[in-house]
């Protein structure tokens, strides 16, 4: 396979300007160029990008962990971080881990041995204790509040959120209300059951575990949360929603049961994705793509850690 010297050679120039050539320095006469580019051409010259990335430090990836690819609020984060991978000459490798940890621990390992620049995690199973073990190797930037630790992050405040949320349901006159959560773990379902418990305590409501719904997720687990519900003998009165999608599946099977919305069960859920509005759903706006642009710009940035909130909005529809 020909070297650069042997392209240099074929085009009567030298090194320095085959290699301007190649990394697209403007000040290489017209005719130089297109003689370098011919002599490649002949020689089918094939850049070794491996080399190339050696040699700047970089390699222009940049790892992202997501859990699931098959659902809207990871596709719009996606969709964000994409968006300006290309503005600024990058590519994505896509990590989906199904929250498994070993999945996660492949993708740190790949940014210690260097094969991505930096790493996206857009939702975790790892603990901390693991986790910091790879900073060092490069940036590591969250979709999570990790303000007390030496990343970046981007964030909502899911305790204020939902406390407000509660607020909400708690002034359109409701007391029994539950929520929906995917996990039990996480910092962000963490954040939501202390906001509930403390809305609990502030306004001298009675703690009911049969009001809490885990494993939800996805459109067709509305069918397990309405499932149970018919089963309480004094079942909530409003359900606070983990996203547009299970609230639209809860909404659809409500319907096959005689659950009026929102006269028998007031919803609310999150993310206000297109889902929402066709569904009249009264849900809090996240705006996932905006996010998504952020993670992407600190995981670039060569300053410090940095940490950004993103501001969350109500949007009042027919389902309170």
């Amino acid at each position: 396979m020909a070297n650069i010297k042997d392209i240099a050679k074929a085009a009567g120039v030298s090194v320095s300007t085959v290699s301007r050539v190649l990394n697209q320095h403007p000040y290489v006469s017209k005719e130089k160029k297109e003689a370098v580019l011919e002599a490649m051409r002949q020689f089918h010259y094939q850049r070794n990008m491996n080399a190339v990335h050696l040699s700047k430090g970089k390699t222009f990836l940049i790892g992202v962990i997501i859990p699931f690819t098959n659902h809207p609020y990871f596709g719009l984060l996606i969709e964000g971080i994409a968006n300006e991978a290309v503005k600024n000459n990058y590519k994505l490798v896509i990590f989906q881990t199904n929250y498994e940890e070993e999945r996660e621990l492949e993708a740190l390992e790949m940014l210690q041995t260097k094969q991505i620049d930096a790493l996206i995690i857009c939702s975790r199973s790892v603990d901390w204790s693991i986790l910091n073990d790879y900073i060092q190797y490069g940036p590591i930037v969250l979709c999570e509040d990790a303000r007390e630790h030496p990343v970046s992050s981007t964030f909502i405040n899911h305790y204020q959120c939902f406390l407000d949320a509660l607020n909400y349901l708690y002034e359109h006159g409701h007391r029994k209300i539950g929520y929906s959560l995917y996990r039990k773990t996480g910092t962000n379902s963490t954040q939501r059951e202390r906001a509930y418990r403390d809305f609990l305590q502030q306004h001298g409501l009675p703690f009911q575990e049969s009001y809490i719904f885990y494993n939800c997720l996805g459109f067709e687990d509305g069918v397990k949360v309405v499932e149970r519900l018919t089963t309480l003998e004094d079942p909530p009165t409003a359900l606070l929603v983990t996203n547009d999608i299970l609230a639209a599946g809860i909404m659809t099977y409500c319907r096959e049961k005689g659950i009026t919305i929102p006269h028998d069960l007031a919803i609310i859920s999150f993310d206000n994705q297109p889902i929402a509005k066709i569904m009249h759903l009264t849900t809090l706006e996240i705006p996932l793509v905006e996010m998504g642009k952020n993670l992407f710009l600190q995981a670039i940035m060569s300053k410090p850690s940095a940490h950004k909130e993103i501001q969350v909005k109500l949007i009042e529809r027919e389902t309170v």
